[in-house]
């Protein structure tokens, strides 16, 4: 094919892959569309065998991080750290619904910077869901709080979401440096998202928490005291792979092995069941769009983002943060954040956007797709996965409420929050 209709064909192919996923018709998983889409641009020469396999094995640790994660979460649920987390937010809520949910803040916090925001938004939100039905609480203020923390948290650290392992893969990702850019604005949009919740769900926060309603720990408590142990350990194991330069990929499939022992001496590693529990399909959507991503870059959409974002740097600094911020959140709004962090990660990847510049706005780029997906309910898969969860359980929320509700909390949360990444940067620099 002539040059111009090759960059056609594969940018197509992208926007139809895109919109599969966004749509999702009945039936048809994003996985199989990626897969699909990333055979397509292959078999159509868009891109060689050659080219796909290298990027696929670039992806090894990406996909590493994925899979370790999940085997932790796994295994840390069954052991009833999840349940352990949620009994201690109601016995310390002194009665108050307002408190409790504040709590929940707190622990939706703790479980998203070490465990993920899938963590929290796949699998504390069950446990807080049953645990305020048995208190005889209305549960949305409770439910909507595990998936707005899930997002509002998932900057605190790089490891707690894995679009952030993303965008930085080719960056420093060295602790400090991130904790001195981003933890501010991770404390600000926190602080936003739980004043906006307290704010307008305060008419269903009344009534009283009856402690005497909670139903009683289950399992081995030698079990749940090495769980926390391990988890502790992984925790430290993923400080020290940022500080000296290990991928946490290679952390989070270790950290998975440590829990899968800990929980073989105890008896309670149930082999199906956590192979039930890991969401494969996730492995071959990542893949896909990997190998997608590698056409859109060659179309040159990638290296005109860099051009913009490199201009609007030059000009001003502070404009440049709060594009990057809001065009990328725009970007995982429309086409989920996992494909927008690809083909942004490959635009900050441009020798144009080296330095400090380049650290900044990837910082910023971090901010856009973690905290922007939770406008809509196509933002992230987790947020679908939250929804379609609470639908099984007979808590029907619809597209349209979220979008709602996500707007008033998120805008705020995503400009305060590159306000103080501006700061933050300028204090570094």
């Amino acid at each position: 094919m002539p040059g111009d209709v090759t960059g056609a064909v594969g940018l197509g192919v992208f926007l139809v892959v895109v919109a599969l996923i966004v749509i999702r018709p009945r039936g048809i998983s994003e996985a199989l569309v990626a897969t699909l889409g990333a055979l397509a641009v292959v078999g159509l020469g868009l891109l060689s065998p050659m080219d796909a396999l290298a990027a696929l094995s670039a992806s090894v640790p990406l996909l590493l991080f994925f899979l370790g994660l999940m085997v932790i979460s796994a295994i840390a649920e069954e052991a009833g750290f999840f349940d352990e987390m949620a009994r201690w937010a109601v016995l310390h809520s002194h009665g108050s619904p307002r408190r409790l949910l504040v709590n929940m803040f707190l622990v939706g916090t703790a479980i998203t910077a070490l465990l993920t925001n899938d963590a929290t938004a796949l699998v504390l939100t069950p446990v807080v869901y049953v645990l305020v039905t048995r208190l005889k609480l209305a549960p949305t203020p409770f439910v909507f709080a595990c998936t707005f923390v899930a997002d509002a948290a998932s900057f605190v650290l790089p490891i707690s979401n894995p679009v952030n392992i993303i965008l930085l893969s080719t960056a420093d990702m060295r602790l400090d440096r991130y904790l001195l850019h981003l933890l501010p604005a991770a404390t600000v949009a926190i602080g936003a998202n739980l004043v906006a919740i307290l704010w307008l769900f305060r008419g269903q926060l009344v009534g009283h928490v009856h402690h005497d309603l909670i139903p009683p720990p289950v399992g081995s408590v030698g079990y749940l005291q090495q769980t926390r142990l391990a988890l502790g350990a992984i925790a430290l194991g993923y400080v020290v792979a940022t500080s000296v330069g290990i991928h946490v990929g290679i952390i989070a499939i270790v950290g998975g092995g440590l829990m899968a022992v800990v929980a073989l001496t105890q008896r309670r590693l149930d082999g199906r069941r956590l192979v039930r529990t890991i969401s494969w399909p996730l492995f071959p959507f990542i893949a896909g769009m990997v190998v997608l991503v590698q056409v859109v870059e060659r179309v040159g959409v990638t290296t005109l983002v860099a051009e913009v974002f490199g201009g609007l740097a030059s000009a001003s600094p502070p404009v440049a943060i709060a594009t990057v911020t809001f065009v990328v959140a725009l970007a995982a709004n429309l086409m989920n954040n996992i494909p927008a962090a690809l083909v942004v990660a490959e635009a900050l990847h441009s020798p144009g956007l080296a330095g400090e510049t380049g650290v900044t706005l990837r910082y910023a780029a971090v901010l856009g797709a973690d905290l922007g997906p939770n406008v809509s309910v196509t933002g992230s898969l987790a947020t679908m996965l939250w929804l379609m969860m609470l639908r099984v359980r007979g808590l029907h929320i619809s597209s349209l409420q979220y979008l709602r509700l996500g707007t008033v909390v998120t805008v705020p949360a995503l400009t305060l929050g590159a306000f103080a990444l501006w700061l933050s940067s300028a204090v570094m620099n």
